[in-house]
C-alpha cells in the first residue's frame, strides 16, 4: 500500500521506459510500464532510475519509491522494417484519409487497395491506404482513374524512424510532469 492511502491499480503509476539512449522505446503508442513492471525490473538491475513518483510501496523491511522514468541499462535495436498492420498504416498516414484528407479516430477508419484486389491488386504497404468509410465505398473497386481519387500521398513502406516521428505528433492524454524532459513533442523550446 503506497504512502498516503492511495490505492495502487494497475493503470496507475505508469513508468516512462526509455532505451540506453535515453529516448522512449517508442512514441505512438508511448512506452509506458505499470509500477509493478518498473519495480521488478529495478530489483533485477535491468533499469536505471531517473525520476520517481511521491509515491511509495512498502515489504516487510524495505519502502520503494514508485519509478516514473527509467532507461534500460541495454540498448534495444528498433525492427529495420515496421510490420505491417493496418495501425501502422494509419499511423504511416498520420489517420487522415488519403482521399478526402480529413483526421478520423481510429475506430471510423478503414484501409483501401489503391488498385482493387478484384483488380489484381496486392495487400502490401504500397498499395493500401487509410481512408474514411465514405470514401472507400465511394471509390469501391474502381481504379483511381476511372473515380479521379487519388491517394494524397503516394504509399510506400515506412521506415521505424518514420512511424516514430509520425508518433509524435499525437501524444497521450496522460503526461506525467517527470516525464517532460523526455519526450519532443512540438513544444517551443526556452531560449
Amino acid at each position: 500500500m503506497p504512502d498516503g492511502g492511495q490505492h495502487l491499480g494497475g493503470s496507475n503509476f505508469p513508468a516512462l521506459v526509455l532505451n540506453a539512449d535515453f529516448r522512449p522505446l517508442s512514441y505512438f503508442p508511448l512506452s509506458v510500464w505499470s509500477w509493478q513492471d518498473a519495480v521488478k525490473a529495478v530489483y533485477l538491475d535491468r533499469v536505471s532510475v531517473l525520476s520517481e513518483y511521491d509515491v511509495a510501496v512498502h515489504s516487510p523491511s524495505k519502502a520503494f519509491r514508485l519509478p516514473s522514468v527509467i532507461a534500460l541499462k541495454d540498448y534495444i535495436h528498433s525492427a529495420r522494417k515496421p510490420a505491417f498492420t493496418r495501425f501502422n498504416v494509419f499511423l504511416r498516414d498520420t489517420f487522415a484519409c488519403q482521399y478526402c484528407g480529413e483526421r478520423y479516430p481510429t475506430q471510423e477508419l478503414t484501409f483501401d487497395h489503391v488498385i482493387p484486389r478484384s483488380r489484381g491488386g496486392r495487400t502490401t504497404w504500397e498499395n493500401v491506404v487509410t481512408a474514411c468509410a465514405c470514401c472507400n465505398l465511394r471509390k469501391g473497386s474502381k481504379l483511381p482513374r476511372e473515380c479521379r481519387m487519388y491517394p494524397r500521398h503516394k504509399p510506400c513502406q515506412p521506415t521505424t524512424w518514420e512511424l516514430q516521428e509520425n508518433g509524435r505528433a499525437f501524444p497521450p492524454n496522460y503526461l506525467h510532469a517527470s516525464w517532460r524532459d523526455y519526450l519532443y513533442w512540438d513544444s517551443e523550446l526556452e531560449s
